[in-house]
């Protein structure tokens, strides 16, 4: 993932409307605009703003049926700043954690 689809991901999180939005999403897959609006203090304008950044940073898939548009929740943006990290991290970790148990276990046959 390269570091502007990144930002975007993690400028569309950053938002506590947007993280409801989207939580509301993917509890309802195929849900639409009209059914979310009722759910906010916000005018269908200001929801679809928030929306747009979603769809921007690719946390929202939108298809349309007829003349409305059903949302979906995409973790593939999550899910990849997730191996991002924790991979890099776990990689030292995982190192300094077998480097300890070497050496326990060197300390207890030793004694």
């Amino acid at each position: 993932m390269n570091e502007d689809r990144l930002d975007a991901v993690f400028q569309a999180l950053a938002h506590r409307q947007r993280r409801r939005l989207l939580d509301m999403i993917h509890a309802n897959p195929g849900c639409s605009i009209s059914e979310l609006v009722p759910q906010f203090d916000m005018s269908r304008i200001g929801l679809m703003k928030h929306l747009r950044v979603l769809e921007e940073a690719d946390l929202v898939l939108s298809e349309k049926v007829g003349r409305q548009r059903q949302l979906h929740f995409n973790p593939v943006p999550i899910q990849l700043i997730h191996e991002r990290w924790t991979n890099a991290f776990s990689q030292f970790w995982s190192s300094k954690l077998t480097q300890l148990k070497y050496k326990l276990e060197r300390e207890t046959s030793d004694a």
